[in-house]
């Protein structure tokens, strides 16, 4: 039902849709096209369109397929995971997503520094992904000090930042000092429609279900994480053909 290409075509409006959907499930099956769009403070409008880029005639419909929809995930839920994976390793060599790799190796391979950067299990990620690179043979550094202060030129630099949910402060704040000394900024999220991927010149993307322990502990799979580290580690220094 939102597979990567559906959900790659939403403009911002429809984004908002989507997760307001995601994150109230339960109400949403009950709710009028009006209550929704209430809701989410779009028009009924934006939301039939929404409705008919997930393949439905209209708003009634779009209800009946996302209960179905629902009831096949909670089936389903002991191989969720093994899933999302799955179907983003699908998206990955997807014409469209390969194109963008490219991109980002070329201008990787032209730059002389890397740094990375990000908060929490991101931040982890970061420092192996500036590991790794190193071992690869490309000077690379991690940031673990958010209010880490920026004063040289960065011109040479590509940083690539990481974040879940693509609106954590203190990573758009770097992310923000890093675009204002003229350094180009990769950005690995969850989702499109983020703070952080609108400011990045480029935009990784992997779209898995963010799963969370109370409010603070973030469990959300992190292998597309990883898998995009290690193939633009691989590619940029020709380590393996692919």
């Amino acid at each position: 039902m939102f597979s990567y290409e559906v959900i790659n075509s939403f403009n911002d409006l429809e984004m908002q849709v989507y997760t307001y959907v995601l994150e109230h499930k339960d109400e949403v099956k009950y709710m009028t096209i009006r209550a929704l769009a209430d809701a989410v403070h779009v028009s009924t409008a934006t939301i039939s369109r929404f409705c008919k880029k997930v393949g439905c005639s209209g708003y009634a419909e779009f209800k009946v397929q996302f209960k179905l929809y629902l009831n096949e995930k909670r089936q389903k839920q002991p191989e969720t995971d093994l899933k999302e994976v799955q179907r983003f390793f699908e998206e990955f060599y997807s014409e469209a997503y390969q194109k963008m790799i490219d991109q980002i190796v070329e201008e990787i391979q032209n730059a002389e520094h890397l740094l990375f950067f990000g908060i929490g299990t991101s931040g982890i990620l970061g420092k192996y992904g500036a590991r790794y690179f190193s071992n690869l043979g490309k000077y690379s550094q991690f940031i673990e000090d958010p209010f880490y202060p920026i004063s040289m030129d960065l011109k040479s630099t590509v940083a690539i930042a990481l974040s879940v949910s693509g609106e954590t402060q203190q990573v758009i704040s770097l992310a923000g000092l890093m675009k204002e000394h003229c350094c180009k900024l990769i950005s690995i999220t969850d989702r499109e429609s983020t703070t952080l991927g609108k400011m990045s010149d480029y935009n990784l993307t992997y779209y898995v279900t963010n799963r969370k322990i109370g409010r603070n502990y973030d469990i959300t799979t992190q292998v597309p994480v990883i898998f995009l580290l290690e193939t633009l580690g691989r590619r940029v220094t020709n380590y393996v053909s692919l």
